[in-house]
């Protein structure tokens, strides 16, 4: 059985060439998002975008949650991906970065699709809690500050619905889960939320290997 392929600049051009459908669009706030500081690291890949638009249209979700939204790109992507009736709330910490991505909203005309919530993510789940909002979302797309991972997965798991699914970033963190000398608040609560999910009866689990991990949990 063949191992991971590893998928250097040219094998990845390559993936891009028969398969990405990023338009204008996504690209000028693709490439925006790059030029600022940390905006490339930060940011999904483009196929990680057209995986989260996948997901919701092969699901059907109608309601999304979004914890971190940063310029926005994953938010577009997931918004263009729900039926005319759905709803997105995505979750931030600062405004900032959020009315980076708001003219491409409009711009894709989506806009009215997408609640921005700012503040704490912690507080803002346990807010929707208080509001009657747990069991209401058919996708939850997690990739806020790591090192409240295991707090965002408790909390979401109480806001997706039964066979509705999360979807975790960052779970291979740049492979500093396997190194033994990294033990600073992110990659601890990246490992934690790895080992958690793991043992967790509630739920069913893939992790795949790609971009920079991506965790499936299917709550059950």
């Amino acid at each position: 059985m063949a191992n991971q392929t590893a998928a250097g600049p040219e094998l990845l051009q390559y993936v891009r060439d028969v398969s990405l459908r990023e338009d204008e669009i996504l690209r000028d706030l693709r490439l925006l998002t790059a030029e600022l500081p940390g905006g490339e690291a930060m940011q999904v890949m483009a196929e990680e975008g057209q995986f989260l638009a996948f997901l919701i249209a092969s699901t059907g979700a109608a309601e999304v949650l979004e914890i971190g939204t940063f310029t926005g790109y994953s938010t577009l992507c997931m918004a263009r991906a729900l039926p005319p009736h759905g709803r997105l709330v995505t979750c931030d910490i600062s405004e900032r970065w959020p009315e980076i991505g708001a003219d491409y909203w409009r711009r894709a005309g989506v806009s009215e699709r997408i609640e921005v919530r700012i503040g704490a993510a912690t507080d803002t789940l346990e807010k929707m809690i208080a509001e009657g909002c747990s069991d209401g979302f058919g996708l939850v797309f997690i990739d806020g500050d790591k090192a409240n991972y295991p707090r965002y997965y408790e909390l979401a798991l109480r806001l997706v619905r039964p066979g509705g699914l999360l979807v975790i970033d960052n779970t291979l963190f740049f492979g500093r889960v396997i190194d033994p000398l990294a033990d600073d608040a992110d990659t601890a609560g990246v490992r934690e939320v790895n080992a958690r999910i793991r043992d967790d009866q509630r739920v069913d689990v893939c992790m795949l290997p790609v971009a920079d991990g991506i965790t499936l949990v299917r709550r059950k």
